[in-house]
């Protein structure tokens, strides 16, 4: 258990949040989180500056320890409250493996389903364009849940047979392909697995979250980052190269131009 108060600089739609979540709950250590104030109109928070320059969530705060990028904390968080059991496997094969699914998790799945969340949620695409987008998205999910049926294989969990550092990984990524209708097909082992992490309690209440934050954004729709409105969403590395290679080229055009994206900040 911590011995000072965490504090996580949150979002509750944030795959890379969800993780450090997760792994806090799985963990058992309290801790209280909260969404940057201003955090999406691209207007510098002090608070989330001094934790992130990047001005991206999740950031803890650890005492006087302060840490960004989801990769760092949970790795920090694994070494430094290891508990009755550490979320990374011991040998360093499978740590090796563990890290790879988070790579892939982190930039490749992370950018298919941003793009969808501009189609779907925000309605940035549509008619041919959104369908193409769609397309494309479903395609690349496919190959993607295919490569992480390869990486799980027989195994209950991505850590064998015990949930751990993997499990945590995918499991963000993959709820939110379920959530817009692009998941492992029933019956499969990923619909299997997804199921059991589900119920663990951890992920549940995680999942819980994300899918709140979810129905708020699905209501908002459009107008949520509507030309006019002072929110932007920030294209970043491998989400802006999805939105280019996918068919959403006019869209980012539209989006700098109507001053609803912004790109990285820092430096």
């Amino acid at each position: 258990m911590s011995s000072t108060q965490l504090h996580l600089h949150d979002h509750p739609v944030s795959s890379y949040a969800q993780k450090v979540r997760i792994a806090l709950r799985e963990k058992g250590l309290a801790f209280t989180k909260a969404v940057p104030e201003g955090f999406g109109s691209g207007v510098t928070n002090t608070s989330l500056q001094k934790v992130s320059p990047r001005h991206q969530v999740p950031a803890l705060v650890d005492g006087e320890v302060t840490i960004f990028d989801s990769k760092i904390i949970l790795q920090y968080l694994d070494e430094k409250y290891p508990g009755d059991k550490p979320l990374l496997p011991k040998d360093p094969a499978s740590r090796a493996k563990a890290r790879m699914i988070e790579e892939v998790c982190d930039t490749l799945y992370e950018a298919v389903n941003w793009g969808m969340g501009e189609v779907l949620l925000f309605g940035r695409a549509e008619d041919e364009v959104a369908a193409g987008m769609k397309g494309k998205a479903k395609a690349q999910t496919d190959e993607v849940l295919g490569w992480l049926a390869g990486q799980l294989g027989e195994a209950q969990y991505f850590n064998g047979d015990s949930f751990g550092f993997a499990d945590v990984c995918v499991a963000p990524y993959l709820n939110r392909s379920v959530a817009y209708a692009m998941g492992p097909a029933e019956g499969s082992k990923l619909k299997e697995w997804h199921q059991r992490v589900g119920a663990r309690e951890s992920v549940k209440e995680t999942f819980d979250e994300m899918a709140k934050g979810v129905a708020t954004m699905r209501s908002m729709g459009k107008g949520l980052f509507a030309k006019g409105s002072g929110r932007t969403r920030e294209y970043r590395d491998h989400r802006l190269d999805w939105m280019i290679r996918s068919g959403g080229l006019q869209v980012v055009v539209d989006g700098l131009k109507d001053d609803t994206i912004r790109l990285s900040s820092w430096p």
